[in-house]
């Protein structure tokens, strides 16, 4: 959830009224807005600053934390404002003339089941609550427990309304130009659902702030300036049970405490109802198992650890060059140094061949799988509207390098070695060349084909953000072998010959090492980006599931060369010289039925929840152990 707030507006709230049982807790944004509230200071709206000549003061607020003490015996939050009288942006101590509290309430005692405490923004059009219009925020228990705040469920609700114009004031003297101010940037908030873990022990809501320093309209990781938690409080419906032997039949809505020196064992509720669910924590150092019924299975995506890859080598054999799929991995198809290219239309469980005799160097696809480019080294470009069923080519004789297309294969580009990078804009009817002669050995395309990455054999990263008309050097001089890139462009990949994984998150204007030195070669991600596959030389295919942030071996040794991946990063296709291809699923669930099991060592917590078709669902976990086994 976004929340964007402007400068002169006024801030008015309800009461707000939680259950003693619950902390009372407000989330204040201040951007030049003038606040009323409860608590220490004058009531009522703070008076309008007097009307200078020709403008008005722009009146500041400053919020900080406030120690338990005298003004709050819990602690709380101090706000305080006034006239930016020295007009330098920053509220002095000297120009404070207005100091409010907005005190933590104390604990109560323990009360009926608690119920977790949403937030929701909405527009609030001009009337009786704001007479300029401005937004509501509505804030209540979840009563029906599912997750979204209704209009019935609002225990409470604040308004931020734009100020009304004011009058203008007495024209004073011109006064001398000053240097032009940078432009104001706007101010974001987002509202995401925290997991039980530190932050908020069962689970509640986080709230980031922070300005939009590159204007995309979204707050950014790095532009987050502010984080605030809006917890739930403890479920007093759980029934805890001490588990201190080797294995329990569990029961819906039922927490179990693993306390045990050896593994302990607890199977899932046998016929669950939807939204049922069950709490498993380890206290003992011989962790948990949590076991199936016939029919059931545990959701791992999200989960650390969840999401390995399983590897099935497939029937042809050849030195491979180059791989490629659709965007739901059905269609693939594999070139070969050899001569030969095939083609697959069911994720890899039958080959056919359907071309020969040509030195291959890559291939890519459209996200249908149906229009295909293939590149040869010193001849020509192939292309194939149907799948692979039928070719035509350019007729050209080139040291092509690789190849990369659009979602729809309408925006094709091309690099050769020692040569130019050449694009097409009408799925390879026509050819422009662009840049300069160079080593190219790699390139990788956005969706939509607008932002591509090539990598040269011992120069720099080149970067195009307008379809490859013009380009722009990044990064170092490396021996670049591959690249890879999202869907968005936002988020790139290149991998380098003796050397790391680099990766960029801002359309490659900036780089930064993420990997290892290793033999890399190919390299594939999923469309956002977060799962990534990368290649070695002589060794393992490497995973990550987190964007680059941790890698792990996957797949047994080899001369491995490329790499393709679906659109959601669960269905791969990979390549090594003188071998099979291989097919490689990652695991979105455990295996159903009761060979399969997620288990956590020591301190490591877990809530399921029941959603239906025998399928359970992590809702929140705390992760000691770095990951979970799923089997």
């Amino acid at each position: 959830m976004l929340l964007r707030t402007n400068t002169a507006r006024r801030l008015h709230s309800a009461a707000l009224s939680c259950p003693s049982r619950h902390r009372s807790v407000t989330v204040v944004i201040a951007t030049a807005i003038a606040l009323t509230a409860c608590g220490g200071g004058s009531s009522g709206e703070d008076p309008e600053p007097p009307a200078g000549p020709g403008t008005t003061a722009t009146t500041l607020v400053r919020v900080a934390a406030e120690p338990a003490g005298s003004q709050c015996a819990a602690g709380g939050t101090r706000v305080q404002s006034g006239p930016d009288a020295d007009a330098n942006g920053q509220l002095a101590d000297s120009e404070v003339v207005n100091t409010q509290y907005v005190c933590n309430g104390l604990n109560g005692g323990a009360g009926a089941t608690g119920q977790s405490m949403l937030v929701r923004v909405r527009v609030e059009a001009a009337g009786a609550n704001c007479a300029q219009g401005g937004s509501a925020v509505l804030a209540g228990l979840d009563a029906n427990g599912n997750g979204a705040l209704e209009d019935g469920e609002a225990g409470s609700i604040a308004y931020m309304c734009n100020g009304a114009n004011g009058s203008n004031g007495a024209t004073g003297p011109t006064g001398p130009s000053g240097p032009a101010g940078a432009s104001g940037l706007d101010a974001l908030v987002a509202v995401v659902t925290e997991s039980a873990g530190a932050n908020c022990a069962y689970g509640g809501q986080r709230v980031q702030s922070g300005q939009d320093a590159n204007r995309n309209g979204v707050l950014d990781a790095g532009e987050v300036s502010s984080t605030s938690y809006v917890c739930s409080a403890a479920p007093a419906d759980t029934r805890w049970v001490n588990v201190t032997g080797a294995a329990v039949q569990a029961e819906s809505n039922t927490g179990y405490l693993a306390n045990s020196n050896a593994a302990v064992v607890v199977t899932l509720p046998a016929s669950p109802a939807i939204g049922d669910w069950i709490k498993i924590t380890g206290v003992g150092s011989g962790g948990w198992t949590v076991a199936q019924n016939a029919g059931q299975r545990i959701s791992t995506l999200g989960l650390p650890g969840g999401n390995l890859i399983g590897w099935t080598a497939q029937a042809p054999v050849g030195s491979w060059t180059g791989t490629a799929m659709s965007a739901d991995g059905a269609r693939q198809v594999a070139t070969s140094a050899s001569g030969e290219l095939y083609t697959s239309s069911d994720t890899g469980a039958q080959w056919a061949l359907r071309l020969t005799g040509q030195t291959w160097s890559g291939v890519a696809t459209s996200s249908d799988g149906m229009k295909i480019l293939a590149a040869t080294n010193g001849g020509a470009l192939y292309l194939s509207t149907d799948g692979g069923a039928n070719w035509s080519n350019d007729g050209s004789a080139r040291a092509w390098s690789a190849v990369a297309s659009s979602a729809d294969g309408v925006r094709l580009v091309a690099t050769t070695y020692l040569g130019q990078i050449w694009t097409s804009s009408d799925s390879g009817a026509n050819w422009t060349a662009r840049d300069s002669n160079r080593a190219w050995r790699a390139v990788s395309s956005s969706a939509d084909g607008r932002v591509l990455v090539a990598g040269t054999n011992g120069a720099q990263l080149y970067v195009s953000t307008d379809y490859g008309v013009t380009w722009t050097a990044r990064a170092s001089a490396q021996f670049w072998w591959a690249t890879a890139a999202s869907a968005d462009g936002k988020r790139l990949y290149a991998t380098v010959d003796t050397g790391a994984i680099w990766r960029s998150d801002d359309f490659g204007a900036t780089w930064e090492a993420v990997a290892s030195t290793r033999d890399w070669r190919g390299i594939a991600s999923s469309s956002d980006g977060r799962y990534v596959v990368a290649a070695t030389s002589g060794g393992a295919l490497y995973e990550s599931p987190d964007g680059g942030q941790t890698w792990r071996a996957t797949a047994d040794a080899g001369a491995w060369t490329a790499v393709a991946s679906s659109a959601n990063g669960l269905t791969l296709l990979a390549g090594k010289s003188g071998a099979a291809l291989y097919g490689g699923v990652r695991r979105s669930s455990t295996t159903p039925g009761v060979t399969g099991s997620l288990s956590g060592g020591q301190s490591d917590a877990l809530q399921l929840q029941y959603v239906g078709g025998g399928v359970f669902m992590p809702i929140s976990y705390v992760s000691s152990n770095v990951t979970f086994a799923a089997r």
